[in-house]
């Protein structure tokens, strides 16, 4: 099953609360309706096709990007990954070591953060040095316990510090 990104889950709970509003103003005319089990069936379509989009957007390479945007530690470190799980899970590894404010990065978690500046997932180190990392994108970042789920799709203004 394809997960559906933060922003499609906002997107869906915004129209949903819009929904419940309209019909506690009493705007239950069978036309009204019809309309909203229109825009309920479009949305469940276009939620289902745009999650699957998503995950097919999600390559190495934005991956990679995520890591430093979500850790000031890490820029500078030119990451590459490769594909476990397309779209969840990704082994990332660092040209250069990160910052040395942590003496042994091994199981230090990082979140990561996508191109709008949003929490996507996040990543553990594998070694010492910081240069081999395990990253989760989406719920799968909360079911390893990198993140916290509150914290999945929060827009962030700058890569963590500290």
């Amino acid at each position: 099953m394809t997960e559906m990104t933060p922003e499609l889950r906002r997107l869906g709970d915004d129209l949903e609360e819009a929904a419940e509003r309209d019909l506690a103003r009493g705007r239950r005319a069978p036309r009204r309706r019809g309309r909203l089990v229109l825009l309920a069936v479009g949305i469940a379509v276009l939620g289902a096709g745009g999650a699957v989009a998503a995950s097919q957007l999600v390559d190495e390479h934005t991956v990679a990007a995520s890591l430093p945007a979500g850790t000031f530690a890490l820029q500078g470190t030119d990451p590459s990954c490769t594909v476990v799980r397309d779209g969840i899970e990704y082994r990332c590894v660092l040209a250069r070591p990160p910052a040395p404010e942590v003496s042994d990065w091994t199981g230090t978690v990082e979140p990561t953060v996508d191109a709008t500046q949003h929490v996507n997932g996040g990543c553990r180190s594998l070694n010492a040095a910081g240069t081999e990392w395990s990253c989760y994108l989406g719920e799968e970042a909360v079911r390893q316990e990198i993140i916290g789920a509150g914290f999945l799709g929060e827009k962030v203004l700058g890569p963590g510090r500290g």
